[in-house]
């Protein structure tokens, strides 16, 4: 990924991100208690904010936690932001932890301000080659948190995850809980049998991604059938195509797993439109106010 842009947004700050700096009595240092958002930026607007926001508020809600600004309070924080670091293609990371108080207390939860921190950095492209080949990917067994529906800061367990498709030369791991398809370790997964789309069901055991939820409303729009509907590992070996979505890939497609060849081996038609039809609708919002 590429570093940072140099300027930051701390508990009501902008200043330069190498002089930021938060107590080690902050509750998200000591528990990873809070939640965060990562969003991309086409052309200097924030894409799908709204979503975000709304996710946003959900996680923090889950966690008994409320929302510290108002949706005008977040909208000039993005736009100062984005303005401070130059505009373009971006992403911005944002994150909310409870706060910090004078001392280490497991309960009650404390009354304290909450810490807000934000900051962006460039989006990557998408390589050519993984568009002409796609990606390399294993499978692991979900050894994440119960609760994988809050977008919490306590991300050790992904970091692990994909500490193992680093290890074996892949992209991403893929994850298998009792038989069934959950996600990626940072990547909502589809898969295609017979033409047809299908994503695991939203439930606690997976993250509600934004960008599924965008490829869940062009695929209607292109003519793709789609199902939110449990994958079978078996499914997922026998797909005809993997697709990978995230905030920072947009959707890439898998042409082998484990070693062995997804499908034909090669990008398949059903990722191709609905990528065509991504670049299409940036185009299409791009020119819209935010």
């Amino acid at each position: 990924m590429p570093p940072p842009l140099p300027i930051c947004y701390l508990n009501g700050a902008y200043l330069p991100l190498s002089e930021a700096r938060i107590t080690p009595l902050d509750r998200g240092f000591l528990y990873a208690d809070g939640a965060y958002e990562l969003m991309p930026v086409y052309r200097g607007r924030p894409f799908r904010l709204a979503d975000h926001r709304a996710r946003l508020a959900r996680s923090l809600g889950e966690l008994r936690m409320e929302d510290p600004l108002t949706d005008e309070g977040w909208r000039t924080l993005f736009a100062t932001l984005i303005e401070r670091n130059g505009g373009g293609d971006l992403y911005i990371y944002w994150q909310v932890t409870r706060g910090a108080e004078w001392g280490r207390n497991h309960a009650p939860l404390p009354q304290v301000p909450r810490t807000i921190f934000a900051f962006c950095a460039p989006l990557p492209p998408t390589p050519r080659d993984v568009l002409e080949r796609g990606l390399d990917c294993i499978t692991a067994a979900d050894t994440r948190w119960a609760r994988r529906d809050i977008k919490s800061i306590a991300l050790l367990a992904n970091v692990l995850l994909r500490q193992l498709a680093v290890d074996a030369n892949a992209a991403e791991t893929i994850l298998l809980e009792r038989g069934e398809l959950t996600e990626a370790s940072s990547s909502a997964v589809h898969v295609v049998i017979g033409g047809e789309l299908r994503t695991p069901p939203r439930t606690e055991r997976v993250l509600p991604g934004t960008t599924r939820s965008v490829l869940e409303i062009l695929a209607e729009r292109v003519g793709v059938m789609r199902r939110s509907i449990a994958v079978t590992e078996a499914e997922l070996r026998a797909a005809d195509e993997v697709l990978l979505s995230a905030a920072t890939r947009e959707v890439v497609p898998v042409t082998r797993l484990d070693g062995r060849p997804v499908g034909r081996g090669t990008p398949g038609p059903v990722w191709r439109r609905l990528y065509d039809a991504l670049q299409e609708y940036k185009e299409e919002l791009a020119k819209e106010p935010w």
